[in-house]
This record gives C-alpha cells, sequence and structure tokens, in this order.
C-alpha cells in the first residue's frame, strides 16, 4: 500500500507529485500564471528578494565604541589630567582613545556588509514562463506558482519543485556543502525528513545549473526560500566579546577601583601629616593618573595590528582585529571537511578487477604496476565519461569524470588519444533515475559499449564478469558486497561493464545497449585529505584544542576522512547526523557534544545548534566554512574562518579570519599566534603594571618613612613617557615561548592577572620602590645633593632591566639572546640614552628640575637598577625548579 502524502506545508515540497503541487499553487504547468494573477500574488508576497534588518546609524555605531568601561576610565583621566593642568597627558589619552574608537568603528560597519553579500548572491534575470510565452523578468518579480525554465549556467532565482528535466545537474556546493554536483530527478521522495542535500527533486535559490535543463515550479521565495532562511540565521544579533575585551573590562573595573583608593589614601595620610590639603590632592591625584597605564589600549591594538599582518604571511587575513588574541583561547574547531581538511578535487582511490585491489600511483619503481584488467577498467572509465579539455589543457567537467581521465593518464591512457582510436558513434546519457551513462565506440573488432554508474545499478544488468582466463558467470551478490564494502570506506564507487554489439541499435531499442553486460570492476572515489592536515589535526589535540567534523556530506565519507586525519581513531566512532540531530532536545545536544567528533548532512541552523551547546559547556568555539550555508554558524562562533580561495563572499563577510589558502594548517599557525600575541600582552600588563607599582610604593612609602616625596609631576611624567612608550610597544616583537603549543587553551573566564601576575607586580614594584628610597635616604645621610636626580634614575633605568627581564616568564635573558629581540634591544638602548640627556645636558637640566650625577652616583644608581633585573631572574629560577616541564619543553 503507498504512503500516504502528508498535508501540503512550506517545508515538505519535495514529498509531494509536482502536478499536485501545481495545482495547489493554482498553475498549468503548460502555460503559467496569467500576469493579472501574477501581480495579485506579487502583493500578496512581497518581492523575490533576500531581507536585512535596518543596519545601525553610522553615528550609533561610533558612540558604541564608547561604552567600554576601560575607555570610560580613560576618558576620566584624561578630564582629571587637564583640570591638574597636565594637557600633554589629556591630550595623549584622548589620541588613544579616538583611534581605539575609529578601529572599532570600522570593523562594525564591515561586519554589517555579510547581509548585503548575502543579498547580492541572488540572481537578477529569471527566464519564466506566463500566460503560455516564454519570457525574461527581473528575478525579484517571481511569485509562488510560476512556471521558471532553467538551463546550464543559470542561477536558480527561488526555490523551485522540479517538474521536468533534460539531465539537469545543480552545483549546490555554497548551500549544502556538497562538493559533487547534484544530479536531480523529478520523482516524489518517500519518507518524512530528508535534509537539503537529499532533496533531489528541488532546485534552490542561490545555487547554479551546471549541466542540462529543466522546469520548475516556484514554491517559496525571499526570505520563505532556504537561502532566505539563511538570512534569518544570519541576521540574528549574536555578537559575543572576545576573550580580550573580556579581560581588558574586568582589569579596567579594578583599576577604577585601586585608583580611587589610591587617591583617597593618599590624600588622607598627607592631610594628617598636616600637609597643605591643595598640594596633597594635586599629588594623589597626579599620581593615581600615572598609575592608569594609559597606553595600555594603544599597546593593545598595536600588537594586534602586527599580529594580523604576521598572519597574512601565514596565509590568514584578520577582519576582526581582536580575534587576533581570541585564537589563543579556542577550544574546539569545528571544520568544515570539503576544501579545508580535503583537497577539494576527486581522486581515484581503489580499483578492485578480477578480485584483485590495485591503488593509483603505485606503479611508482618499486611498486605493483596495474594489471591488464586494471587497465581495461581505465580504458572503460576514460571513454564512458562526458570531461573535455579546455584552452590550457586541462580537463574539465564532473569532478568525477575529470578524476577518471586524470588516473587513466596516470596509467599512460590519454583520453583524447583514446576518443581518436576508440570513435564514440552512439550513447546513451547519464540519467539520475537509472543512476548510469553508457557509450558506444568503434573499434577495429566492432562495436564495443561501456556502461558507468552506481553499483546497485549497474550490476544487476550484467550476466557475466571478466577474469583475466575469460568471461566466466558473475556472482552478483558477491560483488554487492565488495562494492557496500568500498563505500563503507567512505569511497563514492562506481561500476563499469561493457558488451559487443554487432551493429548499433535501432532509435527505439538503445536500452538494449545496458543488457547482458559483462562486469569489467570497480572504482572507488574519494576528495582525499590535505597532507598536512592530519599533522595539524595532530597539533591542535596536543595543544588541548579538539577538531570536530561538521559537513553536509555523507557520514561513510565524512567518518573515512576523520579516521584518516586522526580526529576519531578507529571506523566505529559516533557519527551524529542531521535527522538525528533534529530529533533531540538542547540539553541532550549539550551532553553528546562532549564526546561526538563527526556531524554530517546537518543544515545551518544546526550547525549554529552545535557551537551554541559547545558554548553553553563553556568552550570556546573556531568554526570553518566557504558556503552560504556557513555564513549563520561562522558568525555564531567565537572565531568565525571562512576560506579565501573557493569560499563565497557571504561567508567571508560574516567571519573573523579567511584563510588565503583554504587550509586547516593554517588555522593551527593562527592559533600559535594568537598565544604568541597574548602572551606579549600579559608581558606589556606585567611591565608596566609593575612600573606604576613602582612609582606608588616610592612616593606612598616616602613621607611614612620621615623622606620628602621623592618625585616632581614632571619626573612622573616623563618615566611614564619614555617607559610605556618604544619598550612597551617594543614587546609586540617578541618571539613565541618554547612550548607554547604543548599547554592547554586559556580558559575563557580566566583573569588577566593568573599565574602569578598579581603577586609578581606587587612584589617587584615594592622592590623597586624600596630600592629608589633606599638611595634616597643613604644620598641624603650622606650629604648627596643629588637624591631627586638619583630616585629619578634608579626608577627609569630600573624598569628597563625590568623589562629585559620579564621576556619570558621562565627562561633567562642569556638563553633568549640579547639579539632575539632587537627592537626591544633598540628601544631600551634609546631610553638609557634619553636619561642620560635629562641628566648631563645643560640644556634640560632646568625642564627635568636635574643635576647632573657623579661617577659613583651614576654607579649606585645603575647598581640598584641591575637588582630588578636578578632578581627577577631569581624568580624564573625558582618558576623553572616549581615547573620543571616548561624548562623542558
Amino acid at each position: 500500500m503507498a504512503q500516504e502524502a502528508p498535508p501540503v506545508t512550506k517545508d515538505n515540497w519535495h514529498l509531494h507529485d509536482a502536478q499536485e503541487l501545481a495545482r495547489h499553487h493554482g498553475v498549468d504547468p503548460a502555460h503559467g500564471l496569467h500576469e493579472d494573477e501574477a501581480s495579485r500574488r506579487a502583493q500578496q508576497h512581497g518581492p523575490n528578494e533576500i531581507q536585512g534588518r535596518p543596519g545601525r546609524s553610522l553615528w550609533g555605531q561610533f558612540i558604541d565604541q564608547f561604552k567600554d568601561f576601560m575607555v570610560l576610565v580613560l576618558i576620566g583621566a584624561a578630564v582629571i589630567s587637564g583640570v591638574i593642568g597636565d594637557l600633554v597627558d589629556t591630550l595623549a589619552i584622548l589620541v588613544i582613545v579616538l583611534l581605539n574608537a575609529a578601529i572599532g568603528f570600522v570593523q562594525a560597519w564591515r561586519a554589517d556588509k555579510a547581509m548585503a553579500a548575502l543579498q547580492q548572491l541572488a540572481a537578477t534575470q529569471a527566464t519564466v514562463l506566463r500566460s503560455g510565452q516564454a519570457q525574461v523578468v527581473p528575478a525579484s518579480e517571481l511569485v509562488p506558482g510560476d512556471i521558471v525554465l532553467l538551463e546550464a549556467g543559470n542561477q536558480v532565482p527561488a526555490d523551485l519543485r522540479l517538474i521536468e528535466i533534460a539531465q539537469l545537474k545543480v552545483d549546490e556546493s555554497a548551500l549544502t556543502g556538497e562538493s559533487v554536483t547534484v544530479a536531480k530527478h523529478t520523482s516524489t521522495l518517500n519518507g518524512v525528513a530528508h535534509p537539503l542535500g537529499d532533496r533531489l527533486n528541488m532546485a534552490f535559490k542561490g545555487t547554479t545549473a551546471t549541466y542540462g535543463r529543466g522546469r520548475g515550479l516556484v514554491v517559496a521565495t525571499g526570505m520563505a526560500t532556504e537561502l532566505g532562511k539563511v538570512a534569518r540565521l544570519l541576521d540574528r544579533d549574536t555578537d559575543r566579546s572576545t576573550p580580550l575585551q573580556l579581560r581588558l573590562a574586568a582589569f579596567g573595573k579594578r583599576l577604577a577601583l585601586a585608583v580611587i583608593a589610591i587617591c583617597g589614601v593618599i590624600f588622607l595620610v598627607g592631610v594628617m601629616r598636616g600637609e597643605d590639603p591643595m598640594l596633597m590632592i594635586l599629588t594623589a591625584v597626579s599620581l593615581a593618573v600615572a598609575a592608569i597605564p594609559e597606553a595600555l589600549p594603544a599597546v593593545v591594538t598595536v600588537l594586534l595590528a602586527l599580529g594580523a599582518r604576521r598572519m597574512v604571511s601565514l596565509n590568514a587575513l584578520i577582519r576582526r582585529l581582536p580575534s587576533v588574541e581570541t585564537l589563543g583561547s579556542v577550544t574546539f574547531i569545528c571544520s568544515d571537511k570539503t576544501g579545508t581538511l580535503t583537497q577539494n578535487h576527486m581522486h581515484a582511490e581503489l580499483l578492485l578487477a578480477d578480485g584483485q585491489e590495485w591503488v593509483p600511483g603505485s606503479g611508482a619503481p618499486g611498486r605493483e604496476p596495474a594489471g591488464p584488467l586494471h587497465l581495461e577498467l581505465l580504458r572503460a572509465a576514460a571513454l564512458c565519461n562526458d570531461a573535455s579539455r579546455n584552452r590550457e589543457g586541462r580537463w574539465q567537467g564532473d569532478p568525477t569524470e575529470t578524476a577518471l581521465t586524470q588516473v587513466a593518464l596516470e596509467a599512460g591512457l590519454d583520453k583524447a588519444e583514446l576518443e581518436r582510436q576508440f570513435e564514440r558513434v552512439q550513447e546513451l546519457p547519464f540519467d539520475s533515475e537509472r543512476k548510469r551513462m553508457s557509450t558506444v565506440h568503434r573499434s577495429e573488432t566492432g562495436l564495443l559499449a561501456y556502461t558507468k554508474g552506481a553499483p546497485e545499478s549497474v550490476i544487476p544488468l550484467c550476466s557475466a564478469q571478466w577474469r583475466v582466463e575469460g568471461a566466466v558467470p558473475l556472482q552478483q551478490e558477491a560483488m554487492l558486497a565488495a562494492a557496500e564494502a568500498m563505500a563503507a570506506r567512505g569511497l563514492r564507487v562506481l561500476a563499469l561493464a561493457c558488451r559487443a554489439h554487432a551493429m548499433l541499435p535501432a532509435p527505439g531499442e538503445v536500452e538494449s545497449l545496458e543488457s547482458g553486460l559483462s562486469l569489467i570492476g570497480l572504482v572507488g572515489l574519494i576528495d582525499p585529505p590535505r597532507p598536512e592536515a592530519a599533522l595539524a589535526v595532530h597539533d591542535c589535540q596536543t595543544a588541548g584544542i579538539t577538531p570536530v567534523m561538521i559537513t553536509g556530506d555523507h557520514p561513510a565519507t565524512a567518518l573515512a576522512i576523520a579516521r584518516r586525519l586522526g580526529i576519531v581513531v578507529d571506523g566505529s566512532a559516533e557519527v551524529l547526523t542531521g535527522l538525528e540531530l533534529a530529533s533531540i532536545d538542547e540539553a541532550a545536544l549539550r551532553e553528546r557534544v562532549a564526546s561526538v567528533r563527526v556531524y554530517a548532512r546537518v543544515d545551518p541552523a544546526q550547525k549554529i545548534r552545535i557551537v551554541e551547546a559547545l558554548q553553553a559547556r563553556g568552550e570556546f568555539v573556531a568554526m570553518t566554512g566557504d558556503g552560504v550555508n556557513d555564513a549563520p554558524a561562522l558568525k555564531r562562533a567565537d572565531i568565525g574562518v571562512a576560506m579565501g580561495r573557493g569560499g563565497t563572499d557571504v561567508a567571508r563577510e560574516a567571519a573573523s579570519l579567511v584563510l588565503l589558502d583554504d587550509n586547516f594548517a593554517t588555522i593551527v599557525a593562527a592559533v600559535r599566534e594568537g598565544r604568541r600575541i597574548y602572551d606579549n600582552i600579559r608581558k606589556f600588563v606585567r611591565y608596566a603594571m609593575t612600573g606604576n607599582s613602582g612609582e606608588i610604593w616610592t612616593i606612598f612609602l616616602a613621607p611614612m618613612l620621615g623622606l620628602p616625596i621623592p618625585l616632581l609631576p614632571i619626573h612622573i611624567l616623563w618615566v611614564n613617557l619614555v617607559t610605556d612608550g618604544l619598550p612597551g610597544l617594543a614587546l609586540a616583537a617578541e618571539p613565541a615561548e618554547r612550548g607554547i603549543m604543548q599547554r592547554p587553551p586559556r580558559a575563557p573566564q580566566e583573569s588577566l592577572f593568573v599565574n602569578g601576575l598579581w603577586q609578581h607586580i606587587l612584589w617587584v614594584g615594592l622592590l623597586l620602590g624600596g630600592l629608589c628610597l633606599l638611595v634616597q635616604a643613604w644620598a641624603m645621610s650622606t650629604g648627596h645633593a643629588h637624591w631627586q636626580t638619583m630616585v629619578f634614575t634608579v626608577l627609569t633605568l630600573g624598569q628597563m632591566a625590568h623589562v629585559l627581564a620579564i621576556r619570558s616568564e621562565t627562561e633567562s635573558l642569556w638563553r633568549l639572546g640579547l639579539g632575539s629581540n632587537r627592537p626591544l634591544l633598540g628601544a631600551v638602548l634609546l631610553t638609557f640614552v634619553l636619561q642620560m640627556a635629562t641628566i648631563y645636558v645643560p640644556v634640560l637640566n632646568p625642564i627635568f628640575k636635574t643635576q647632573a650625577l657623579s661617577p659613583v652616583e651614576l654607579m649606585l644608581c645603575l647598581a640598584a637598577s641591575a637588582v630588578v633585573f636578578i632578581a627577577v631572574e631569581i624568580e624564573k629560577l625558582w618558576l623553572r625548579h616549581k615547573r620543571p616541564t616548561l624548562a623542558a619543553s
């Protein structure tokens, strides 16, 4: 008994007969809609266009850049600096804030272009049948019920239920991720649920007809199409703050509270000691402003910009600057299969003839060459083939057929030469319902017909099988089992057979070409993994990053590639399909994503579900893709990675990172760079905050020890200028530390001050302040009048010693080498020269309130500064002893 079709809905057109749907839409497929009816429906359904939400105004986007807490703290510091007369600091802070706002504004503007790119994807013209006449109309005017005519090269203008076809093939890779063109048919599909890639009686808006022709009934237009559903997903407001943005925001809040506390404590202590209240207000506020590392946003921006520039040399183009650092926090990389993990072209992997397997390429010296039946199998594959040469001499056409011509050529069989020897005189083209094609060739012994197609289609037509000793009766069940075993290995399997004919069949008897065949053998094809992808997967796993494959391809193919790459360890690993995914709720999915490493036959909304389920578990997710179907998930992921060569504009606009070589290994290289950049940001925070801490301790403790305030405002400004400037920026050039890819990813919620950073800032700052005060006390007790200049010099040079020591958290400077970061070495030397100029250039003495130091005084300052370097090196020695694995990595 035939299965009763479900009621017609907007999601199940493929489950209904085409003529039934035509009646449902009130149209005669032979004549199309009348113009009046088309106009009425256009008013009812609206234009056939992809629509996006109204974009934010440019002014609104610009204002958004000033809502970050750290930015507000800096603006407050600028205002206070202006009030106390420090206009230079005010101007510097405002320039930095405006620079960051400009960069963020440009990034936000570029991000909003994703929807515009999607809107441009649709066809602009369509050939439609109206009132019995074929006419070309703007695609935006199509309405449900229109009859659209398709030819090779046409872009599908709306979602169509195909009514009639002639060998129609459609490239749906942009929408489904399938690497092979899809042969269409018009039959009704059985069952209830079918992924997009399996709806073979449908043609979808935004895809391209590559072969044949067809006629289809428009069943959905505009936002109701599958492309429109992708647009709705892409239009969701899913922007997430990057780990760095979260950390800097938290840092800014803590810093603001600390600054307020510093102001209050210093003011109260000064007043209690009998100091002038107005003087103490100015002193406290000046020091609080100095405590804010106003160069931090600029240094972070420069670090990210230099990292982005460096990544271009690694074939990774950064489209959203904060994403440079986010790569270092990635815990899961969800990768598309086709073109990213694989080479994006079909390759003949295995030939089976006469019960013997032969692997193409094994004819190299010292390897077993192809046998005579393998060569005959390749000859059949090259002749029963519609691939053709282009002007450059390369074979073009269906990817499967070009792969067959290539493997035949590698075995010494040139398709062009074979076609001259065996002239094609008749053919029975490929048909998606028959799943096979046949060609007839004239040979020296007569006519020879070859048939190529799916094993389940070709093998039942065979009565014999070729052997070396001659034709023998075919064991059909055994050959079908062999074909299934090859398919289970992820191969796309084709069967090839032949038959000799005395004469060409009559026009009405062409089907006789495909009866009484003799099976030559089987060919297994696959889109092979990239050679470097397996190593990249291993590097990910070593770095604590879990690689996951999410593809629209078949489960067996996906599992086979995943096993070769090491994503899964055996062929029994779980593969979660789109149909299974649709049947489980969010809670169950959150449990499953912890163990599933391969997803197959998934649609765009399901990719977002996978990403969100991982994020709900606290994971930081990078998602790769190249098609329109990938764009919503690319936008939802913490890092969206688009393909630069084979990808669509829609995917690239939605992504944060574009791979210029479409290579998974490039993502791993980018992750390494992201970790290096974050390490260097931490080094700058370690360096800048320790210096600021030293300044605070120096001024805070001096009155408590009965010493006069050791620094003037000009000294504080100068120290901040020369120490936070070039040396801090030069940390951007610091190479990656050893073992950077052997440690786990940083937890997204991890503080900027973990692993002893805040303790280091506290004790080294206290040490630096203590050294300044010791020098001050010694100078005053021994009658040296230059004590203020000496404190000024120790504070500056002590920070230079510190920046050299913190280039690594564990390795000594001598192991790193002084010349391994030449920009930093140059910045330190330049700062030393500038500091000496403030002391020994007479014209600068009145400006900086300094006096020339004697050799003894200078040597004492240098010795005190060296203590900071020695102390930090001892700390690193202790850490190496505490964590020997880091030192050995």
